[in-house]
């Protein structure tokens, strides 16, 4: 049975948000972050269900001009989710699947964004809020978990239609039978952040019952798989990556696996190859170095998938496994990374929910075929009550065995919403959430693991249905001023 529905007007709420201390990625370093709800009702054959999805909104991310400023770059990711929303109410005036639905949104945004010079990624990301809330919705509508709806082929995808080489298979014939029901926090060692407690500044230390430093993170969490962000400039990340491997060796025992960001910041791919063997080459990394298990996004997306890029990895025969991320904007950028060399991609909600299923699916597929590629699960800071969760849903059903996660890091737990909706997590999603000893909701993570199984149990990754309506409602919320530290460009 695939579903049919059609969709009431859309909601938006905004409520800003505070991270800890800065966090320190690419050109920016993020403090004050507008985190967006987006609320709709779907119709099948039942009561009207309501559908939520919601996304902190990261400076410098879906677009990475230095030129412009966070406040400037709010309008514009909002334009996109609102013309998205738009788009979305006129398809489903009549009952619509929810593939023909998806397939009809995403061209019309897409045709829409190109025609204005709009990077495909961030006019993603309004169709990726309007995928998960409608998902949502469907999800509570038919009282399934959104594994089980994919198992039963609900959603009616027709994956030959995004990657013509998975023909006419059903999504559960390439993703796991079953979900997750753990993952390993890969935790984010970000550009700013100390590694030890020496390296905090006495008027630096938060002192909020939350580990600041790698080291005291490590003790807390028992954490053994690692995301290091690196400035793509030797002198200053050579030392630190010394330190760094000095301290997971100790810290850890040995036993630890790491991911290397280039978060764009190498010129080309001579430049990252050059830095690459200088560090294989340091007696003092060899223990890093072989625990790296891929290199993500090392090259600015607008040159990361050109020709010349095929002809760099092609010369590099030793080359480390490396993934695209910000270059995976829209649907064929997964192929053509493939056929320039790159090993795969990550998925982020963010970046489309279809999008991510078909591609996860494509990676399946060449993977049978004898090819070496690789899918891993990023963050961009997400928070629960319902962004997180919504992520490690996906996460659980595309079988991704470590997850970034730094949303629990930079953030106080659930401390920036209301403590009923505290309460609420910890009610039904106690295996995910635990109480502080101070008070606040903050992610259980216990010998470097997540659980799922309540994630896995809920309509879309959220047990709850959370109102959001208590929070500043539209387009005004969203172009209020932000305090002057909530983006610096570096």
């Amino acid at each position: 049975m695939i579903d049919h529905f059609t969709l009431s007007s859309f909601e938006f709420f905004v409520q800003p948000t505070r991270t800890r201390f800065p966090f320190r990625y690419g050109i920016a370093s993020m403090t004050d972050v507008p985190h967006f709800f987006v609320r709709t009702q779907v119709s099948t054959d039942g009561p009207a269900s309501f559908g939520l999805a919601s996304e902190g909104l990261p400076p410098k991310w879906f677009t990475k001009d230095p030129a412009t400023t966070f406040e400037q770059d709010l309008p514009e990711m909002f334009t996109v989710i609102r013309h998205a929303a738009d788009l979305a109410e006129r398809i489903a005036q009549i009952p619509v699947t929810f593939f023909d639905f998806w397939r009809e949104l995403y061209r019309q945004q897409t045709d829409w964004a190109r025609a204005r010079s709009l990077a495909p990624l961030l006019a993603n990301l309004g169709v990726s809020l309007v995928e998960r809330a409608v998902l949502d919705g469907l999800c509570r509508q038919a009282q399934q978990p959104l594994h089980r709806m994919l198992a039963e082929n609900r959603l009616g995808l027709r994956l030959g239609e995004i990657y013509t080489e998975l023909g006419a298979a059903p999504p559960r014939a390439w993703l796991p039978a079953a979900p997750l029901t753990t993952c390993f926090a890969r935790h984010t060692v970000g550009l700013g952040d100390a590694l030890s407690p020496a390296d905090i500044p006495a008027s630096e230390r938060v002192d909020d019952g939350l580990p600041q430093d790698l080291e005291s993170c490590i003790r807390a969490y028992g954490l053994r798989y690692f995301k290091v962000k690196l400035f793509a400039d030797a002198a200053r990340d050579l030392p630190r990556l010394r330190d760094l491997t000095r301290l997971l060796g100790s810290a850890t025992d040995g036993r630890f696996l790491v991911t290397l960001d280039g978060n764009e910041n190498f010129r080309d791919y001579p430049h990252f190859r050059e830095f690459w063997e200088n560090a294989a080459a340091d007696a003092d990394l060899r223990e890093l170095w072989r625990c790296v298990i891929v290199v993500e996004q090392p090259v600015r997306r607008d040159r990361a998938l050109g020709n010349d890029v095929g002809a760099a990895l092609r010369a590099w025969p030793g080359r480390p496994p490396m993934i695209i991320d910000e270059s995976d904007g829209a649907i064929g950028d997964l192929p053509l990374a493939l056929a320039l060399g790159y090993a795969g991609t990550s998925h982020k909600n963010c970046k489309g929910i279809v999008k991510g299923i078909a591609n996860a699916c494509l990676l399946e597929k060449r993977r049978r075929d004898g090819e070496r590629v690789v899918l891993t699960g990023e963050d961009l800071c997400n928070l629960g009550p319902v962004a997180l969760l919504q992520d490690l849903a996906l996460m659980a059903l595309l079988g991704i065995e470590h997850v970034e996660r730094n949303g629990h890091h930079y953030y106080r737990g659930l401390s920036a919403w209301p403590a009923d909706w505290q309460s609420a997590m910890l009610a039904a999603h106690g295996d995910l959430y635990e109480r502080h000893h101070e008070g606040f909701a903050s992610l259980g993570i216990r010998q470097g693991r997540i659980q799922l199984s309540s994630v896995n149990a809920a309509p879309f990754g959220v047990q709850t249905l959370f109102d959001p309506a208590r929070f500043e409602r539209g387009l005004a919320a969203l172009t209020t001023p932000l305090p002057a530290a909530g983006c610096r460009v570096i």
